[in-house]
């Protein structure tokens, strides 16, 4: 049998469309192409956990319970909390903040917390941007915040809270 140069053509023609087909197959099946669709979901989900943090802080609040507000901040002597021009670093600091200045029912009034937008910044943080309103006997205090999330082994945590209040 005789080999020709077509023939030769064909082959070196066929062992290329096979190593391209294995090619082809081998980087569809990779994370590269898979990360975008397995991430499709983590947004999603980060951004329902943060929500749900910030749900809870809500309803501790509307409860009267600090210490069930505090557990939506990092405890850590790294967590930033700014307000009235004051800047309180650590967890612990932030919460004597808050059981000497809503010492009572009464100043602690009801809490709600709208116009929340949260983005993801990468896989482990993320920004939130709201508005606050306190409704008491005798006034409404309101205002915005601003917080840093980060994804910690226990969950979303705020590790930085800058929050004023509206002069009126």
């Amino acid at each position: 049998m005789r080999v020709t140069r077509a023939d030769d053509a064909h082959s070196t023609a066929l062992a290329l469309f096979h190593s391209a087909l294995i090619l082809i197959v081998s980087i569809a099946g990779s994370p590269i192409f898979a990360a975008p669709i397995a991430k499709e979901n983590v947004p999603a989900s980060a951004i329902a956990q943060i929500r749900s943090v910030l749900r809870a802080q809500q309803d501790a609040w509307n409860r009267g319970d600090i210490d069930g507000f505090m557990n939506g901040y990092a405890r850590s002597t790294s967590t930033v909390f700014i307000s009235e021009d004051t800047v309180r670093r650590g967890w612990q600091t932030v919460r004597d903040r808050y059981r000497k200045k809503y010492s009572s029912r009464a100043k602690m009034g009801t809490l709600t917390f709208s116009d929340l937008e949260i983005t993801l910044l990468s896989s482990d943080s993320a920004v939130a941007l709201g508005r606050w309103r306190l409704k008491r006997a005798n006034d409404q205090p309101h205002g915005r915040f601003t917080l840093v999330f980060k994804h910690l082994p226990e969950g979303w945590r705020i590790v930085h809270d800058h929050t004023s209040a509206a002069k009126e």
